[in-house]
């Protein structure tokens, strides 16, 4: 079965960290750029960070910038985010998606054509 899977989410407080996992099955990752993203109830979707498929950039959005960052393990099949001093504003529903485009550090613009179900990251005392 061809899917994304994420996990790694849960309650912390503010300040807290956590490690998101985005696990491909019935696909292999390698050729794939990845985006992170992310929405809370009421709000748009709004895209977090993505990676290249060859690791050599990254992007992130204004909002996460120098507190969340992206990394792949081609050899694992997976994409994480380690989210460090989070906020409350950072809770969300995450979603991991695969697809092919751009990705630099001020741009990420890509055709995601997979999507996992998402995990919840909830920032709360």
């Amino acid at each position: 079965q061809v899917q994304l899977v994420e996990s790694g989410g849960g309650l912390v407080q503010p300040g807290g960290s956590l490690r998101l996992s985005c696990a491909a099955s019935g696909f292999t990752l390698d050729y794939y750029a990845i985006g992170w993203f992310r929405q809370a109830p009421g709000k748009e979707r709004e895209r977090v960070s993505c990676i290249s498929n060859s690791k050599d950039n990254a992007y992130y959005a204004d909002s996460v910038k120098g507190r969340f960052t992206i990394s792949r393990d081609n050899a694992k099949n997976t994409v994480y985010l380690q989210m460090n001093s989070l906020k409350p504003e950072d809770t969300a529903v995450y979603y991991c998606a695969a697809g092919f485009g751009v990705v630099r550090s001020t741009q990420c613009a890509l055709d995601l054509s997979r999507w996992g179900q998402g995990t919840q990251v909830t920032v709360s005392s």
